[in-house]
């Protein structure tokens, strides 16, 4: 650490913040020193982004003390919190898609003279990311880039208007390995200069790597907190979720059985009409979870489109249990037997506006005895719905109470529980528990080894090398819409993977 970090940059005093009576923080204290990391754990619900907001000038605290630089302070918008020097990354970057990187790091530049060149900016803007390892074309747009490249800019923006406080926010949930790793050493370098960083994460061992201290949050209050160097993972854990946790792991599976759903040279468009699937054939055998990595972007959500019939393949074939099902409706694919577990729980996967009961019959509303012909049985839902929240543990389901309302593990829990309550033949599941915290994280990866123990052929789509390596038989590996790599998960380490992720090619893997 920094001879300059005993100084305190932030300090909450008793902070409270409610929302419609349900209290966010509850008395949370927590300091933030200059030229320090620190990183703020807790279970989704746990107040983390509430207390962060606050910081960032969101929201403001109900009561309590906001001390910055030794002085109180209220910040009333983000627009205070940035001028005082802090800001903020979010999971869902801010950024305008068809600006150039240099345009977006200038954008509502309070000091930024109008008469700035072009060429001036994108130097400056290249120059900014070269001190501090963050490279990236500053007359690329916005869309062009990779979801990495894009989080580079979120954080050079903040960076261009000389930012004492950066809040980052899941911010390695989207990268490769080394793109994490040049993460870490960008935010020791900032701490190394007097800058303060507040990481939010789930990955323990990640805490552990770049962090000096960690603060624990749990049911919004704060339960306990240390010099990460005396940390335990496994006590961070059970601070986080209150009890002892182990994050389930596949055992050997000695029945895995024969090919249940099989891609053939596979080949599927994008939005915008160019193939983004491009020739991919694997298949999955009953009993067996199917990893397949790749930075995001790279086909992963064409793919699962193609299988589930989202989008029709422009060639290939998709066959499941012997039945070539290619040209098949969404519909007639689950009847069929593929379950979907999509990444956006709430933009795909549920109906915000319907209960959760509503929502659990979603996929067998049209049957009985769920229906009757074109009339519905309220009675079926509730019983059903009863049934299935207990079987589960969904948990803060309320009579008439929005699904949207749940916390994100229990989103994710409601919409496992539906799909595999169909007893699927094939569950294709993309990111399961991103941006779950580790008890939320335990449920659901102990629902998709129940389903391999079924016999169930489960194709598992993540970003998460951590949850494919403890979850895959085999993993197979997409760049830029094309198998590059294939292996059984004993031979693949985050290393490897990580150079797969990022283009380099294994022989033998098409």
């Amino acid at each position: 650490m920094a001879d300059h970090a005993d100084t305190l940059a932030v300090e909450f005093r008793n902070i409270d913040k409610a929302f419609y009576g349900v209290k966010a923080n509850d008395n949370v204290n927590f300091d933030l020193r200059r030229g320090e990391v620190h990183a703020l754990l807790g279970e989704n619900g746990a107040g983390k982004s509430t207390l962060c907001s606050i910081l960032a000038g969101l929201y403001r605290p109900d009561a309590g003390e906001f001390i910055f630089e030794g002085t109180p302070a209220t910040f009333k918008t983000p627009k205070d919190a940035l001028a005082a020097g802090v800001g903020m990354v979010y999971q869902h970057f801010r950024l305008v898609s068809n600006l150039t990187v240099a345009e977006n790091l200038a954008l509502g530049h309070p000091k930024l003279s109008v008469h700035i060149s072009q060429e001036q900016l994108e130097e400056e803007a290249r120059q900014l990311g070269e001190e501090y390892g963050l490279p990236v074309d500053p007359k690329a747009r916005i869309w062009q880039l990779s979801v990495g490249e894009q989080q580079r800019v979120e954080i050079l923006k903040l960076l261009y208007r000389d930012a004492k406080v950066l809040i980052l926010d899941e911010p390695t949930a989207v990268l490769t390995p080394q793109e994490s790793q040049q993460l870490f050493k960008t935010m020791r370098q900032l701490a190394a200069e007097g800058r303060s960083v507040i990481f939010v994460s789930h990955k323990l061992y990640e805490v552990k790597q770049v962090s000096d201290r960690v603060t624990v949050l749990r049911d919004g209050k704060t339960v306990g907190g240390a010099e990460t160097k005396d940390a335990e993972p496994r006590d961070l854990a059970r601070m986080m979720v209150g009890r002892e946790l182990d994050l389930p792991t596949r055992d050997p599976n000695p029945d895995i059985g024969e090919p249940m759903l099989i891609a053939e040279d596979l080949r599927v468009a994008g939005d915008r009409g160019l193939e983004a699937v491009k020739g991919v054939s694997f298949e999955v055998r009953r009993g067996e979870v199917l990893g397949i990595c790749g930075v995001s972007g790279n086909g992963q959500r064409e793919l699962a489109y193609g299988l589930t019939g989202l989008r029709i393949p422009s060639s290939g074939k998709v066959i499941l249990d012997d039945e070539d099902i290619t040209k098949k409706t969404v519909e007639q694919r689950i009847d069929r037997g593929i379950a979907y577990v999509p990444q956006s729980r709430l933009g795909m996967g549920l109906a915000p506006g319907l209960t959760t009961e509503e929502n659990l019959a979603l996929k067998a509303y049209r049957k009985p005895p769920f229906s009757n012909g074109p009339m519905l049985a309220p009675g079926v839902f509730k019983e059903n719905g009863t049934k299935l929240i207990e079987q589960y543990d969904i948990r803060g389901v309320r009579p008439g109470l929005p699904i949207r309302l749940l916390s994100g593990g229990n989103l994710q829990k409601a919409l496992l529980a539906r799909e595999v309550e169909l007893n699927p033949k094939a569950l294709i599941a993309r990111s399961p528990t991103r941006g779950l915290d580790v008890g939320a994280t335990e449920a659901v990866r102990n629902l998709v080894l129940d389903e391999r123990a079924k016999g169930t052929a489960v194709l598992l789509i993540s970003e998460d090398l951590d949850e494919l390596l403890a979850l895959s038989d085999r993993v197979l590996v997409l760049y830029e819409g094309e198998v590059v790599g294939r292996m059984p998960a004993e031979e693949a380490t985050p290393e490897r993977l990580g150079l797969l992720m990022a283009g380099h090619r294994d022989e033998g893997a098409a």
